[in-house]
């Protein structure tokens, strides 16, 4: 299994604390947010290899992070490599999706895959979801129940049957059918990753990750595995200000 962390956007409505540097990078309790995601990842026994896909704006501070993470890591972390995908604003970026496909490409991925966004703060353990998809050998989501008086439209909804597989799934629906929204973390089989080039070659979205599971989900079987605990977007400065007392502490 090869993991993907998408952080190549541009994060504008956090200015100006992402002019000069990454959201990803913004440090939570003096740790850049990436290395939680990280730390994470270093838990699946079989992913062998990490992607930071990046902006050309921000790939060499990436390329920095990276080489301290492989001076102070511990023996037998996973290998990470960044990749510039030489975008240098909102104009002209490949938006995530896009993203995913420069990373199969460039790396000639043929293997299962693991895909995250870079500014996911998560409190539940990843390899929890990691056994629920080898478990079950199908492309899989992550979603959450989501508490009352939450604005249900702000996030991709699922709508599950008994086995757990995605029956509908849209994209910040005006009339959500369910409460379960969609986070930034999945996983797709090896055979599943031929088929986001070919989303893209039929001209759908190529930006926000989730819509490509949407696309999926009436091809093939889309499993959900669903988690207790919290995934925080942080989406504005304020709501950054707030992070540190929502996050817990890890050691």
């Amino acid at each position: 299994m090869k993991g993907i962390i998408l952080a190549a956007g541009y994060a504008t409505r956090l200015y100006p604390l992402t002019l000069n540097r990454a959201k990803a990078l913004l440090p939570v309790h003096g740790r850049p947010i990436i290395d939680y995601i990280v730390d994470e990842m270093n838990t699946l026994d079989d992913l062998d290899q990490i992607a930071v896909i990046s902006n050309h704006r921000f790939a060499d501070q990436f390329a920095e992070w990276a080489e301290r993470r492989r001076r102070t890591d511990r023996p037998g972390s996973l290998p990470i490599v960044v990749l510039d995908d030489g975008t240098m604003s909102e104009a002209d970026r490949l938006g995530a999706i896009g993203d995913i496909q420069f990373g199969i490409e460039k790396l000639h991925i043929q293997d299962d895959l693991l895909i995250i966004a870079g500014d996911n703060l998560f409190t539940y353990r990843l390899r929890d979801a990691w056994n629920h998809f080898r478990a079950h050998g199908e492309d899989m989501i992550l979603a959450r129940s989501m508490p009352p008086g939450e604005d249900l439209r702000r996030y991709a909804i699922a709508v599950l049957d008994d086995q757990g597989r995605v029956q509908d799934l849209a994209e910040k629906p005006a009339q959500p059918k369910s409460n379960l929204a969609v986070f930034a973390t999945y996983f797709y089989c090896r055979e599943t990753a031929p088929l986001i080039g070919q989303y893209l070659r039929e001209g759908n979205k190529p930006d926000a990750p989730g819509h490509f599971p949407v696309w999926l989900y009436q091809r093939k079987p889309l499993r959900c595995f669903l988690f207790d605990g919290l995934c925080i977007d942080i989406g504005t400065p304020e709501s950054y200000a707030e992070v540190e007392k929502i996050f817990p502490v890890r050691p």
